[in-house]
């Protein structure tokens, strides 16, 4: 009983630092094999990154890269098999057909979509062609740091505006930020790493508030585990006219996160500011373009992954939050939490025990982030986190 009242008090200690980052220094992930980490700023929040061997065909459970376990779809393996004898020939009419799709979708022509090799891709191409001058950027802290670290390689910088204490983006100080110097301001909504969503009604406010003299870039590659997806996006605004840009991705609940394929909505000016200077389809092979046709088309098998994903991020919730750990609410394929115990004797333990995760430093202390896999592997990934630290 002393065990766990220690464990619980020194997360909650844990988790009053998190807390504290809203006068702490910017927070960023770093990643020291990934390249950025010349230009990406100082941070309290950081990867742990390996410093032992390790054997890929010894995992049991990949729980590290928010991956979906179950696709791509069969329909979409089908469709990707009987592609590979056109590989030959470029995938033009097989993107029109993609754009048109969904343009249908989300309520707009075809003039607002571009497509790329995944979400990230169209981040950074945003980047390029929006800070090739330097100017600002203002996000939530923490956020995803694929566009931020981009724009500051080209000289720009960034403006962290830090989460609400539930975690949600503080929107009056995020529109407080924004100056003359301003050339985007991004959203990740729901938000990684934290896996938080923020009340749509507000964040439709704000984008159409702040879209009247800046950009507004919402990446919403998360969006399709929510339960309501279609009132949380931010879409809309697009077909309204707003200078929105909204970002979607085939990596996530698609499970095609190896084919490479996303997309932007945005006003047809913002699509060709991009187009203009960068190519867009052609960084697209045929089998993700045919196996994104038919993914969009399998609404039973996206379904039957949201399910089944919240059942087992409901079930890891339940698992670690009973042995005294704070996890932080999360509708994404993730969940992330403070723990008692070294950060690299955590992970070799885990990686030890055929469970590959995520281990971040918060403030000094480590914290655990898993991505939801089957059942069968996070019952896995409980009973190997128990064993490691009780």
């Amino acid at each position: 009983m002393n065990k766990s009242i220690n464990r619980r008090n020194w997360i909650k200690s844990s988790l009053l630092g998190l807390g504290a980052l809203t006068v702490s220094p910017a927070i960023a992930f770093s990643r020291k094999d990934s390249g950025l980490h010349a230009y990406l700023p100082e941070s309290t929040l950081k990867e742990y990154i390996p410093t032992y061997n390790y054997d890929e065909s010894r995992i049991m459970a990949r729980l590290s890269a928010n991956e979906n376990p179950y696709g791509p779809s069969p329909k979409v393996i089908q469709a990707i098999t009987e592609s590979i004898s056109s590989g030959n020939r470029y995938g033009h009419q097989d993107a029109s057909t993609l754009i048109s799709m969904i343009a249908e979708k989300e309520g707009v022509s075809k003039d607002h979509i571009m497509l790329g090799p995944g979400s990230s891709d169209l981040l950074e191409k945003t980047a390029f062609v929006s800070f090739s001058n330097g100017g600002n950027i203002v996000s939530a802290d923490p956020a995803y740091m694929s566009i931020i670290s981009t724009a500051r390689s080209l000289g720009a910088t960034w403006k962290p505006v830090p989460l609400t204490k539930d975690y949600a983006h503080d929107l009056d100080q995020m529109a407080k930020a924004v100056d003359s110097e301003t050339k985007l301001v991004y959203v990740c909504n729901p938000n990684n790493p934290t896996g938080s969503v923020t009340d749509p009604v507000k964040l439709k406010a704000f984008c159409a508030s702040v879209s009247k003299s800046i950009p507004v870039f919402v990446d919403e590659a998360y969006l399709e585990f929510l339960d309501q997806p279609d009132s949380n996006t931010m879409v809309g605004l697009v077909a309204e006219g707003k200078d929105v840009i909204v970002a979607r991705t085939f990596s996530k609940i698609h499970g095609m996160a190896g084919l490479r394929i996303g997309y932007i909505v945005a006003q047809p000016e913002r699509i060709k500011s991009i187009t203009s200077k960068v190519r867009s389809t052609m960084g697209l092979c045929v089998t993700s373009l045919k196996g994104a046709i038919v993914s969009m088309q399998d609404q039973e098998f996206l379904e039957d992954c949201r399910k089944k994903n919240a059942e087992c991020r409901d079930f890891v919730n339940t698992e670690i939050s009973a042995l005294g750990y704070d996890v932080i609410p999360s509708q994404t394929s993730f969940l992330i939490f403070p723990i008692a115990m070294e950060g690299q004797e955590f992970m070799k333990s885990m990686y030890d025990s055929g469970v590959g995760i995520r281990v971040f430093e918060i403030n000094d202390k480590p914290w655990c982030r898993v991505s939801m896999g089957t059942r069968e592997e996070m019952e896995y990934f409980v009973d190997s986190f128990k064993k490691v630290t009780v």
